[in-house]
């Protein structure tokens, strides 16, 4: 239930609901978005500019929707922490999430990428069981259920195999699909826990909340979701998979990358948004955000503010008494590892020689 609680790690926390339009500019803007939209005293932003790793939830919109925040100080150069997160044996150390695999995609993405991309065994006993409307698994393309049924030999000894090729396969084209179309690629539906969600308009009304992008960087948020039709010289691609253990059970992830970096004075330094494609339980959509703001106007200056913030939506958290129990456990987890993430990150790039 970690992801709950990434994204949720993440799982991108979200500055959302109550995210300053410019805090993006300056320090001091970011003190007054602290003070005046978060309600910290002057006490708690104090201990953050002295390097206090703090982290809250933030209101939702609908018991779908989860929205964790974190903000650190770190007394190093906002480059090295994208160093720090483009290498992927430094996230394997994160104490959280945890990731049990993670590989970026070739470019163009091929099959050979998506080695080791598979459902476990509890999972692959689940799918057998998969019904249009009631399924436990998210599968990466709406045909997927046809296909299996056609394609896959139940009864054979290697059925573990043939499913897990065919949704490797399946996986690479809805990777290739959205690098071509873009979110269009979505117009399908995932069947989980008997809701049909149409991820594509679910993703643009995660979107549509203002909060989630600063009102200053509207190329980005256009960016984000007119990929690949909108254009920014200044934004970095990457795309990787991702098998997290979350507490619950293991999760595949399908995720892009992208790297906004500032170019004018006042400006962020960098903006990473984590946007999900794919994911096999749980997070219908998610999208992790990450802001680094220099301490100081003088970019020579070392020294930033590393703002971490998550969205999802999951529909397993609105579902009675027991989802509303899971939410809790969810947010209150999500908060507590941020925090720790934070502080884990601190500690690696103020002592990196």
């Amino acid at each position: 239930m970690k992801q709950t609680i990434r994204k949720i790690a993440v799982l991108g926390l979200l500055l959302v609901t109550q995210v300053s339009p410019g805090f993006s500019q300056t320090s001091a803007e970011l003190k007054t978005f602290l003070s005046q939209r978060l309600g910290l005293s002057e006490d708690q932003i104090t201990a953050i500019q002295h390097g206090q790793p703090f982290a809250k939830n933030a209101e939702p919109r609908s018991p779908a929707e989860i929205f964790v925040i974190g903000v650190v100080y770190i007394n190093a150069a906002p480059e090295s922490y994208v160093k720090f997160v483009s290498d992927n044996n430094n996230l394997r150390h994160l104490p959280f999430p945890e990731f049990l695999a993670i590989k970026n995609f070739s470019n163009p993405p091929q099959l050979s990428d998506l080695q080791g991309f598979g459902l476990d065994s509890d999972d692959m006993k689940a799918l057998r069981d998969c019904k249009p409307g009631k399924c436990e698994i998210q599968l990466p393309a709406s045909t997927a259920m046809d296909e299996l049924r056609k394609s896959v030999n139940w009864s054979a000894p290697n059925v573990d195999e043939q499913v897990n090729q065919l949704l490797q396969k399946l996986a690479l084209s809805r990777l290739q699909d959205y690098q071509k179309e873009g979110s269009r690629t979505f117009g399908e539906v995932y069947n989980d826990k008997g809701q049909k969600v149409s991820v594509a308009d679910q993703f643009k009304y995660m979107l549509s909340y203002y909060q989630v992008l600063p009102r200053d960087l509207p190329a980005f948020n256009k960016y984000i979701v007119d990929y690949p039709n909108a254009k920014l010289p200044n934004v970095q691609n990457t795309f990787r998979w991702e098998r997290v253990n979350f507490g619950l059970k293991p999760t595949l992830f399908i995720i892009q990358v992208l790297t906004l970096r500032g170019e004018k004075p006042g400006e962020a330094a960098y903006v990473i948004a984590d946007k999900q494609l794919y994911s096999s339980h749980y997070l219908e959509t998610s999208l992790d955000l990450t802001f680094l703001i220099r301490g100081s106007d003088d970019p020579k200056q070392s020294g930033f503010y590393l703002v971490k913030t998550m969205a999802c939506e999951q529909a397993l958290l609105t579902g009675g008494f027991k989802g509303s129990m899971e939410r809790k456990i969810a947010v209150g987890r999500s908060v507590s590892n941020l925090q720790k993430s934070l502080a884990y990150v601190k500690d690696v790039l103020e002592h990196q020689k």
